[in-house]
């Protein structure tokens, strides 16, 4: 199962095609977008297998420079990559682009979304910090998945996922706090 309709919160076990559709959309966009390209992840819940996810699969995607990536966009839209312009209010500092049914028009589908970064920025540490440091340590895994069990069933329409992403905020904060921590004891040894 792959994409979820908009507004929807619906958590599904881990499937191994997502990370299969990960790759094969991380490597439609070296092919669009190339150099531009400075580093590109799979990460969301998608790229945890222990736990239950949204059928989204989030890529992030590291660039030098938004302009080299926005001159670009007509050349995304056509291989079904929308930019949602103003749609990261809540994080500054990143792009959005995203794929579906829903933005296409053809119907209510949400996909993917891709998380555009700056290269080495904190935004891009952190996600490939949060995805690690749940892949590496299952208790923070199941207590991550045990969260969004609890947002899910508490807000299972939800317009934006307004309600069910704010919920999850002040844990993935302490996860970064934690995978920071553990980081410098590693680069200290």
């Amino acid at each position: 199962m792959l994409g979820l309709k908009r507004g929807t919160v619906k958590l599904y076990d881990h499937e191994p095609a997502w990370e299969t559709e990960a790759q094969q959309t991380i490597a439609r966009l070296k092919k669009i977008l190339g150099d531009v390209i400075k580093n590109i992840q799979h990460v969301g819940s998608t790229s945890v297998p222990s736990i239950k996810a949204k059928p989204i699969i989030d890529i992030a995607l590291a660039v030098d420079d938004f302009n080299d990536i926005l001159a670009y966009e007509k050349e995304l839209k056509g291989a079904g990559f929308h930019y949602r312009q103003g749609k990261q209010e809540n994080i500054p500092n990143q792009l959005l682009f995203a794929c579906g049914s829903y933005y296409d028009g053809t119907g209510e589908k949400q996909t993917h979304f891709i998380h555009v970064v700056l290269t080495d920025s904190a935004d891009w540490h952190n996600y490939i910090n949060f995805r690690d440091y749940l892949n590496s340590t299952p208790s923070a895994a199941k207590a991550y998945e045990d969260l969004k069990l609890s947002l899910a069933a508490a807000a299972p329409i939800d317009s934006g996922r307004e309600k069910y992403t704010s919920g999850k905020w002040d844990f993935i904060n302490s996860v970064l706090l934690k995978a920071r921590d553990r980081s410098k004891l590693v680069c200290n040894k």
